[in-house]
């Protein structure tokens, strides 16, 4: 048994250094089951700050998380961190490449602010039990009457619990070198609380992080932070231009920061069909 273990540590540092596969699944799985640690932790710290489920608990998170992004060797480059000093209920959208993202919204999380996910992540274990417990707004995108009710709920919640909401737009994970055109749901609940919109713009992963070719490198994110749109006055009738509109503009701003020469298209909806 000793000679195993022997071996498996010299093991382990010679395939980190020579296979770069090794790295991926190994920071892969470190990340993982580091989470789920950090949840357990988390859980009886979250109960006996608010007695439950509560967006308070964010902070919680929020502070137990920050320092992964060490293990992990990334760093993260902000701007923009004063767009966020808005006053009162707002909405935070944003890309989503990968898991690592959490990294990231931790990183500037604003105070009484939550996220809009799908209702799988509460199966997470420990982590699914935090993210219940931090108030984060699970919905079913397989079902858009249910999307659109938790839509209007979480807009009548903003209001009266005075919080901030955090939305994926694209509405799933996107490694490629441009945006997936936008869903309505954050501009619907935008619009229905009255509530500003924040745009956040991470820079690709791809010059650290692709998971199709088991890349796994240490590397910088550039995460810019735009500043507010307003809806104040806006209807229903006005979704689809408000959509399209930060669409362009974070496209913009993702294919600035990421170095990727801009493509002909502009327009969110028509590129993509």
């Amino acid at each position: 048994m000793d000679a195993l273990w022997v071996f498996l540590m010299l093991l382990v540092p010679l395939l980190l250094w020579t296979s770069s596969t090794f790295v991926f699944y190994f920071k892969k799985c470190f990340y993982v089951a580091y989470m789920m640690v950090l949840g357990a932790i988390a859980i009886p710290l979250s109960i006996m700050k608010c007695g439950g489920r509560d967006v308070e608990n964010m902070r919680v998170v929020r502070a137990l998380v920050r320092h992964v992004k060490y293990f992990l060797g990334l760093r993260f480059d902000v701007s923009g961190l004063e767009h966020l000093q808005t006053e009162g209920p707002y909405v935070i959208i944003s890309n989503h490449q990968s898991s690592l993202d959490v990294l990231g919204l931790m990183e500037v999380l604003p105070d009484r602010c939550t996220m809009i996910a799908k209702k799988e992540l509460v199966y997470a274990g420990t982590v699914g039990i935090v993210s219940w417990l931090g108030g984060i707004v699970f919905i079913n995108r397989k079902k858009t009457s249910d999307a659109k009710s938790v839509m209007a709920e979480a807009a009548k919640t903003m209001l009266d619990d005075q919080i901030r909401l955090w939305v994926f737009p694209e509405g799933t994970r996107n490694q490629r070198s441009d945006l997936l055109p936008f869903k309505k749901g954050a501009f619907h609940l935008a619009v229905q609380a009255q509530a500003p919109i924040i745009p956040i713009v991470f820079s690709s992963y791809s010059n650290f992080y692709l998971r199709k070719e088991k890349l796994f490198n240490s590397g910088t994110i550039t995460l810019k932070i735009l500043p507010k749109i307003e809806t104040k006055g806006m209807t229903s009738d006005d979704v689809a231009d408000l959509s399209d509109k930060s669409y362009d503009l974070m496209r913009s701003v993702f294919l600035d920061i990421s170095g990727f020469a801009p493509l002909t298209q502009s327009n969110g909806p028509s590129l993509h069909h």
